[in-house]
Parts: C-alpha cells; sequence; structure tokens
C-alpha cells in the first residue's frame, strides 16, 4: 500500500499553514515554491483540501490559504480521506468461491455448508481489522502533534550543542 504524492504534499502544505507565523494568509505560488511543486498540481489539492473543509481560500490582494479550523483538529486521517477518497482498502474479489461457503468442523473433520446470509470471507475480516487500526492511528495524530513533535525534535537538538 503506498499513498498517493497528492496527500504528502497535502500534509506538508497544512504543517507549513499551521506552522505560518504571519497573520496574512498563505498564496498558491508561496506553498509551491516552498513545498517545490508545480501551482497548478497543488492548486489541485488545495481545491480537494477545501471542498472537504480543511482549508479556507480567501480571495483578493492579501488572499490566500488558511485552515479552517484549528491544527488540533485537522487529523491525519481527514488529509488522506480528502486526498485518496473514502473507498474501502479492500476488496473481496472471490465472495462467490467455494472458500467462503464452507467450514471444517474441527470435531469431526466434515464439512459444514455455510448459510447463505452467513458467508464469510476470512481474509476480507483481517483486512477490514487492520483499515479499523489504521484509521484510528491516523485519527490520534494531526497537523498540530506534528508540529509539536517537530518542536521537540529540534529544542533537544539545541540543547545536545
Amino acid at each position: 500500500m503506498q499513498f498517493a504524492k497528492s496527500t504528502d504534499y497535502a500534509l506538508h502544505a497544512l504543517v507549513y499553514l499551521a506552522n505560518s507565523e504571519s497573520e496574512d494568509k498563505i498564496g498558491i505560488k508561496e506553498l509551491s515554491n516552498k513545498l517545490n511543486v508545480s501551482e497548478s498540481y497543488l492548486s489541485k489539492i488545495m481545491t480537494q483540501l477545501r471542498k472537504d473543509g480543511i482549508i479556507r481560500a480567501v480571495p483578493g490582494v492579501k488572499g490566500g490559504y488558511e485552515l479552517s479550523r484549528p491544527a488540533s483538529h485537522i487529523t491525519f486521517l481527514d488529509v488522506i480521506l480528502s486526498t485518496e477518497g473514502r473507498q474501502n482498502m479492500f476488496n473481496c474479489s472471490n465472495s462467490d468461491s467455494k472458500q467462503h461457503t464452507v467450514l471444517i468442523d474441527e470435531s469431526n473433520g466434515q464439512l459444514l455448508e455455510q448459510e447463505e446470509d452467513q458467508r464469510v470471507c476470512r481474509i476480507k475480516e483481517v483486512m477490514d481489522h487492520a483499515e479499523i487500526v489504521l484509521h484510528e492511528y491516523l485519527k490520534s495524530h494531526s497537523i498540530q502533534t506534528t508540529l509539536d513533535e517537530a518542536t521537540k525534535d529540534r529544542n533537544d537538538q539545541l540543547q545536545k550543542e
């Protein structure tokens, strides 16, 4: 599994916006220069983030982008769902195969037919659980926690010097 480059750029852009000490909004030109990404590609990413309510676009001479809510309320999961979409990570392609319709009765080794409404893909169960765990982990990390960890790392480094 690999996330798209748009997710990488979106997360970095949001960290940059959150870390900006300026009261001015951040324009697409500044963001694209800072991230070394084309303005047109980054604009598409920022448009999606705006549609999903993660950032605001402010028009005008002093316009640009800003976070639409505190950085502590923007999770990695929010950003990934915005850039990657909301589809399941795994879909079982063999739901009608024999592997889904039989179980082995361990007491006598007999094959037992499952009722049609009880058919379960054991592989999908594992993958669905993995997706839930990943989502919980991504929900627990926000743009702000990333900034806090970077600040701590920087302070630790300064103390060593």
